[in-house]
C-alpha cells in the first residue's frame, strides 16, 4: 500500500549558524560551462554476475551507449548504437546478455531491449506503440526470465507478464482489474502481493500462492503509508516502510495474512526511513538508509558494516556507495563522491581487501576549484523548522551576494547534499545558491508532508520567500540581486514567486513549470489518471476548489509579473504539457515583458540530449549575466 505521492516529479537544523569560510585567494577560475554538462567520460559501471566483465555507459556520437570490457583487460566493445537518445538505464541479465531501456525524444514511453555481450544482437522486447514498461522482478537467479509490467492493453493500467528471453515471448501472469498500482513478488519470483488505489484509498492485497485469489488485508487513505519492500527470507512475512500509527515512516515486519505489524526493524526520530538493503547470497539484512543533512546508513549486519568502514578509511573525505557486485558478493563496484566531486569508480576485492581505481567519471573537473554545499536551517513565519542547503562562491566573503533561489521539483521530493552541476556552475559564476526543502518535501514525516496540501503558491511559496528573507537578514544576499530558477514544480514555484511576490526577485528562469493548474490536470499522462483524485485532495479539485486553483495559477496573475524571464520547455513533455509554457509566454508578451522562450522539439520533461543541455545553460548564463550582475 505504497503511498503514491502522485510523483509528478515535474523532473525533475535547531537553527545553526552558517559558516562563512572563505579563502584568501580570489574567485575560482572560470570553468568552461560545457565542462559541467557534457556527458561523463565513463559512468554507471556494472559487474557481470561472474565478475569477469565491466559494463559501463560512455559517449558515442554524443549519446550515452553501453560498452563492455573484460576485467582482465583489453579494448572495450560498444554494444549499442544509439544516436538520438541516451540509454536511460541498463543491467546485466546473466553473463552473456544485458537489458536496457530507452524512450523516444522524451515521451517517457520506455521500451525494454536486450543486447548480447558481443553486441551482435539487439532486440526490442516490448515493441508496442505508446506504451511504457516497468520491471516487476529482475529474477536474478534465472538468466532467461524476467517479470515486467506494461500498459499495452490499457494505457492507464499495467498488467504483469513473464518474459522468456530465449524466445522473447510474453506470457500474461496477472491482468490488472483496473485499480492495482503495484506488485510484489516473493524470493522465488511468485506474484503474491498487490497494492490498489481508488485515487484516494489504498489497499494491500495478498495471496499465499499464484493459484489463489488476491484478498484485501488492510485499507487506508493515501495519507498513510504501508509500502511493501520485499518478503522475509522464508517468504512468510513482509518488510515494509510504514507510518501507520506514527509520524515518521519506519522499517517494520508485517504479517501479510492479517496486516498486523509484528516488529520494528529500524526507525529514526528525525526523518522517514523507507529503504532497506539485503544480501541476496547470504540472505541477511545489511542496512537501512535515511537522510538528514546527508544520507546515512544504519547497519544491520556486522560484515557489511565492517566492509563499509574499510572503504571509508581508504577514501577519506568522501561518501562511499556500493553500486554493483558479482553473484558471489566478493567483488564490488564502489563510487565515492562529495559536494565538490562526482567521484570515481573503484573495484573492491573483499577477499584481498584491495581497492583499485577503475575510472574517473568527469576527470576534467577539479574539486579544489568547486564550492562547498552546506546544510542550513531557518524557521518559517508560522514557526515551521525548514532545512536546506547554501552554496557560496569559492573565495567570496559571503556577504551582499547575488543569489539564485533554486526550488526543487516534485514537489513531493527533496534537495540533497552532494555534487550538483547546476549549483556548481552558478557558484563558479559568482552567485550564491539557496535550496530549500519547503513543506511537503519528502523524508520529514507525515505532518510535514500534509502541511503542503492545498498550499501550492501559498505557505509552500512562503517557505521559499522566508528563506530569501533569512539570507537578507544574515547579510548574505543583496536584496536587489535575487533571482529564482527551478524546473518542474520548481518551475511552478518560479512562476509563483514572480507573480505573487513580484518585488522579491530581479529576474526568473522557468524550466518546464506548471502555469495553469486547471489545464495541467487535464493533460497528465494516462497512467497517472488513477491518482487524479489523490492529486485533487493534495492540490485542489478543479470544481470544488476552483477559487483556490485560480488563486494559485501564475498565468492568471501574469499582470503582476514585471521582471525579465527565460522559459525553457520540451515539446514532447508528457508531464507538463507545452501548453503550460505557451500560455505563460503569450501572457507575458502581451504585456510587453522581456521574455526569452526556448523550445526543443526532441525533448520531454527537461533537456537530456547533450547539445540541448548546452543550449539551455548557455542561455541561462547569458540571461543571468544581463539581469543578475556580479560585482
Amino acid at each position: 500500500m505504497k503511498r503514491r505521492l502522485f510523483t509528478v516529479v515535474l523532473g525533475f537544523l535547531i537553527v545553526i549558524s552558517y559558516s562563512l569560510s572563505s579563502t584568501p585567494s580570489a574567485f575560482a577560475r572560470k570553468i568552461p560551462l560545457r565542462d559541467f554538462f557534457k556527458n561523463p567520460e565513463r559512468t554507471a559501471y556494472e559487474l557481470s554476475p561472474d565478475g569477469k566483465y565491466y559494463a559501463f555507459l560512455a559517449p558515442y556520437e554524443k549519446r550515452l551507449n553501453i560498452f563492455v570490457v573484460a576485467r582482465s583487460g583489453g579494448e572495450p566493445i560498444r554494444l549499442t548504437n544509439e544516436t538520438s537518445r541516451d540509454i536511460a538505464g541498463y543491467w546485466w541479465k546473466g553473463n552473456d546478455r544485458l537489458l536496457f531501456m530507452r524512450d523516444n525524444n522524451g515521451d517517457e514511453n520506455y521500451h525494454l531491449y536486450s543486447v548480447s555481450r558481443d553486441g551482435k544482437a539487439i532486440t526490442d522486447l516490448t515493441p508496442f506503440d505508446s506504451t511504457t514498461v516497468q520491471v516487476v522482478d529482475g529474477m536474478i537467479d534465472h538468466d532467461n526470465e524476467i517479470l515486467i509490467a506494461t500498459n499495452q492493453r490499457d494505457h492507464e493500467i499495467f498488467d504483469v507478464y513473464h518474459l522468456d528471453l530465449t524466445t522473447n515471448k510474453l506470457r500474461l501472469v496477472a491482468q490488472n482489474p483496473g485499480n492495482i498500482s503495484g506488485w510484489v513478488t516473493d524470493h522465488n519470483g511468485n506474484l503474491r502481493v498487490a497494492t490498489t488505489t481508488d485515487g484516494v484509498n489504498t489497499s494491500l492485497l495478498y495471496r499465499d500462492n499464484e493459484t489463489d485469489t488476491f484478498r484485501t488485508i488492510i485499507t487506508t487513505d493515501f495519507k498513510e503509508n504501508l509500502s511493501p519492500l520485499f518478503f522475509t527470507f522464508d517468504n512468510k512475512n513482509l518488510y515494509c516502510s510504514s507510518n501507520l500509527g506514527r509520524d515518521k515512516s519506519a522499517i517494520v515486519i508485517i504479517d501479510p495474512r492479517t496486516g498486523k505489524e509484528l516488529s520494528v526493524v529500524y526507525e529514526n526520530s528525525e526523518v522517514d526511513v523507507s529503504d532497506l538493503n539485503y544480501s541476496h547470497k547470504r540472505k541477511v539484512l545489511t542496512f537501512a538508509d535515511y537522510e538528514t543533512d546527508k544520507v546515512h546508513n544504519y547497519y544491520l549486519d556486522p560484515e557489511t558494516e565492517a566492509m563499509h568502514k574499510k572503504l571509508e578509511a581508504k577514501l577519506p573525505g568522501y561518501e562511499v556507495v556500493v553500486t554493483s557486485y558479482d553473484r558471489n558478493e566478493d567483488l564490488f563496484i564502489v563510487r565515492n563522491y562529495n559536494d565538490r566531486s562526482v567521484g570515481s569508480i573503484y573495484l573492491y576485492d573483499a577477499n584481498a581487501d584491495k581497492l583499485t581505481k577503475v575510472s574517473d567519471i568527469r576527470p576534467w573537473l577539479h574539486e579544489a576549484e568547486l564550492a562547498e554545499m552546506k546544510p542550513i536551517t531557518f524557521t518559517s513565519r508560522d514557526g515551521l523548522v525548514l532545512h536546506g542547503y547554501l552554496t557560496l562562491p569559492k573565495g567570496s566573503n559571503g556577504k551582499h551576494l547575488p543569489i539564485i533561489v533554486n526550488p526543487h521539483g516534485g514537489p513531493w521530493a527533496r534537495d540533497s547534499w552532494g555534487y550538483d552541476p547546476e549549483v556548481q556552475l552558478f557558484a563558479n559564476r559568482g552567485y550564491g545558491v539557496l535550496q530549500i526543502n519547503f513543506r511537503g518535501s519528502t523524508g520529514y514525516g507525515k505532518k510535514f508532508w500534509e502541511a503542503s496540501f492545498h498550499q501550492w503558491g501559498k505557505t509552500m511559496q512562503n517557505d521559499i520567500s522566508d528563506g530569501v528573507q533569512w539570507l537578507i537578514q544574515q547579510g548574505i544576499a543583496d536584496p536587489k540581486r535575487i533571482a529564482i530558477y527551478g524546473g518542474s514544480y520548481g518551475g511552478y514555484a518560479t512562476l509563483a514567486g514572480v507573480a505573487f511576490t513580484p518585488d522579491l526577485y530581479s529576474c526568473a528562469i522557468d524550466y518546464c513549470g506548471v502555469a495553469n493548474l486547471f489545464t495541467f490536470m487535464k493533460t497528465i499522462p494516462p497512467y497517472w489518471k488513477p491518482y487524479l483524485d489523490m492529486f485533487h485532495e493534495m492540490v485542489g479539485d478543479p470544481k470544488k476548489d476552483s477559487v483556490l486553483l485560480a488563486e494559485a495559477s501564475p498565468v492568471l496573475h501574469a499582470d503582476q509579473i514585471k521582471v525579465p524571464m527565460l522559459v525553457l520547455q520540451g515539446k514532447n513533455d508528457p508531464r507538463v504539457n507545452i501548453n503550460e509554457s505557451n500560455q505563460m509566454v503569450d501572457a507575458l508578451k502581451a504585456r510587453g515583458i522581456d521574455v526569452t522562450y526556448i523550445v526543443k522539439d526532441n525533448e520531454g520533461h527537461g533537456f537530456h540530449d547533450e547539445e540541448n543541455r548546452f543550449d539551455a545553460y548557455e542561455a541561462m548564463e547569458s540571461f543571468l549575466e544581463k539581469h543578475l550582475p556580479v560585482d
